[in-house]
């Protein structure tokens, strides 16, 4: 399946990159090899890292964490340590979106200590896969931006269309990682992004105000907690 998403991406570079309307101004790769050499590069030229993960599928906490301390805003959903970084640097600081992304019908991050919020929205996460399962819904119904891209996936626009099938089922079935649940939001997300990127003097408060507050997140204190409440080891000093 990863590899059918890989070629996905890459068709659609093509199209994007050698369209004349936007690649002036917008231009899709897909890095290949990445590496920690590859990341010193990257991380601190961006200004906005995206962690979308579903709740309770974090595959790592610690890249976004690497963008946030150099400066980048976080766009991400409600899952892992996207929760502990806008603890820290103020959810005004960062673009949640999702389904469960916290409004008046929920709690907030400021109403919950992290651990106990992410697990409350990881059963949630439950809920609606179990909905999902038992009571499924039309993706046309779900998400109908979704569906018209689904629709032009399977027409061809970036290949052949039958070779993605396999892929575009599993959320056409089951959409165990709540695709058509977020992806409505996710663009509304991404909007506010370009709406917040146009005041550059805010930008860049934002910026400084993220790396400033990142403090909870450098090695040492990592570390220091490791040592106090997993190893049971004291440091010692160095003559």
């Amino acid at each position: 399946m990863a590899k059918l998403v890989i070629r996905l991406i890459n068709n659609v570079a093509k199209v994007i990159n050698a369209d004349p309307d936007v690649q002036d101004i917008l231009t899709v790769l897909f890095v290949p090899d990445y590496s920690v050499s590859l990341a010193e590069l990257l991380i601190p030229a961006s200004d906005i890292s995206q962690h979308i993960s579903t709740a309770g599928t974090e595959a790592s906490g610690t890249s976004n964490m690497k963008f946030c301390l150099n400066g980048g805003l976080l766009l991400g959903t409600v899952d892992g340590a996207n929760i502990e970084i806008a603890d820290e640097v103020g959810e005004e600081n960062v673009f949640f979106f999702g389904h469960l992304t916290p409004n008046g019908t929920l709690p907030t991050l400021s109403e919950l200590p992290p651990e106990v919020f992410s697990a409350w929205i990881s059963s949630a996460v439950q809920d609606l896969r179990h909905s999902h399962q038992y009571h499924p819904a039309p993706l046309q119904e779900t998400s109908p931006a979704l569906a018209v891209v689904f629709d032009v996936i399977a027409q061809g626009r970036f290949g052949d269309g039958q070779i993605y099938e396999p892929f575009l089922n599993t959320i056409r079935t089951g959409d165990y990682y709540l695709v058509s649940d977020d992806f409505d939001s996710y663009i509304e997300a991404q909007r506010l992004v370009d709406e917040a990127y146009k005041d550059k003097a805010a930008w860049v408060k934002k910026s400084i105000t993220t790396t400033a507050r990142m403090g909870k997140f450098s090695s040492d204190r990592a570390i220091k907690d490791y040592a106090d409440e997993y190893w049971s080891i004291e440091p010692i000093k160095l003559e």
